[in-house]
């Protein structure tokens, strides 16, 4: 169930007009691939897609990106209605509602499931999402205070692709998890071997190891998170991917970047701040506000705001989100200007990319993804360049 009030729908009106509804049915379900990001220090991706084809997966490359490699997302399909039922969380429900196996933190309920019974999983607002057939007595497994471990494995979703983190590749640090449009990210920051690269806001890691991987681990990179536990999942990531050497990791909070690391000298930094994930897909449940945008459109160009102090005269500053609405893109950029005389936005350029649309207003110096035309997460660029 999405429930939007009306000041996100005439947010979203703004940008779409009268196919918003266009969107909002869009972001209802997957794209029709699911990408993956080849790990380029440990294996090529040739290597990979033959690896994953002789066991008989359906996988290709992408035709522009040269790291990405997508599955073709099957479905939907209709779930079953059985007599017991396992009631999860809405993040669980959107990734069981793709295949994912229920693990015990995202349950909600699951009286008298116990093991072998093959249930219905839904999520919190009744929507079925899979057929599933229980591996451990559920009530004992979420009464215990330490919830961890699979509680039922998935036989049929409403969308099926490959069990991502079970793959052979995933656990050897081959491939990372990642939308098409976050790796077009690093592609317009182009980074270089040398750099002093920073990631405001890195975890849980993916353009982060991006950045390693695209300099071949020889630029250096500083990545800052506020939060202990995703910080915690960037550090295990970086360490999957063998690539915990080649960064730094700190807790910081990167509002404060110029005061608390004011010897930073970024000659690239990443910004992809916390925001309303209004083009993150699928969704199930998902309640937004327009007092949520509003007050996360403050939040973000405080990020903006520390990160230019840190940004070497010459050097290069990409701002991206999930989201789509001009309050949390474009105005964010235009206020930011506006008030910082030395920074200029630059054209957002991707060498050999071709998809994506310009802003707001077909301003051509930013760059945006929509999920009803372009088939991919919704998302927004722009680039920025310090002057003086």
């Amino acid at each position: 169930m999405i429930i939007y009030d009306d000041g996100v729908l005439k947010a979203l009106m703004r940008v779409y007009g009268e196919s918003y509804t266009s969107f909002l049915e869009a972001i209802k379900k997957p794209g029709s691939r699911l990408y993956v990001r080849v790990n380029t220090l440990l294996k090529t991706v040739d290597e990979v897609v033959e690896s994953l084809r002789n066991r008989g997966f359906d996988v290709y490359r992408d035709e522009q990106l040269p790291e990405a490699i997508y599955f073709p997302i099957q479905g939907p399909f209709k779930i079953d209605e059985m007599d017991k039922v396992i009631i999860v969380n809405k993040y669980a429900a959107e990734s069981i509602y793709m295949g994912a196996n229920v693990y015990a933190p995202g349950v909600v309920s699951c009286n008298n499931v116990l093991k072998g019974d093959e249930v219905t999983v839904v999520a919190e607002d009744g929507t079925p999402v899979a057929n599933a057939i229980a591996v451990a007595d559920c009530n004992e497994v979420i009464g215990k205070s330490i919830r961890k471990g699979v509680i039922a494995e998935t036989i049929k979703s409403v969308f099926k692709v490959p069990k991502i983190r079970e793959l052979l590749e995933y656990e050897k640090g081959y491939i990372y998890p990642q939308s098409f449009p976050a790796m077009y990210v690093t592609h317009v920051l182009d980074p270089q071997p040398g750099d002093l690269v920073v990631d405001v806001c890195a975890a849980p890691g993916g353009k982060t190891s991006h950045i390693i991987e695209y300099t071949s681990g020889r630029a250096y990179v500083i990545a800052f998170d506020y939060s202990k536990k995703r910080l915690s999942e960037m550090i295990n990531n970086l360490k999957r991917l063998y690539e915990d050497s080649f960064a730094e990791t700190w807790y910081a909070d990167s509002r404060y970047l110029h005061i608390d690391f004011s010897w930073l000298k970024a000659d690239r930094i990443i910004v992809d701040p916390p925001c309303s994930s209004l083009g993150v897909r699928p969704k199930i449940i998902d309640r937004k506000s327009y007092h949520d945008i509003l007050s996360l459109s403050k939040y973000q160009i405080q990020f903006l705001k520390s990160a230019i102090k840190v940004l070497k005269e010459g050097g290069v500053l990409v701002y991206s989100t999930c989201t789509v609405t001009v309050e949390e893109n474009e105005e964010i950029i235009e206020e930011f200007v506006e008030e910082n005389k030395c920074v200029e936005v630059d054209e957002v350029v991707c060498r050999g990319c071709s998809r994506g649309v310009p802003g707001f207003k077909h301003s051509s110096m930013f760059v945006r993804f929509h999920p009803h035309i372009h088939d991919v997460t919704g998302y927004f660029i722009a680039k920025l360049v310090k002057k003086c």
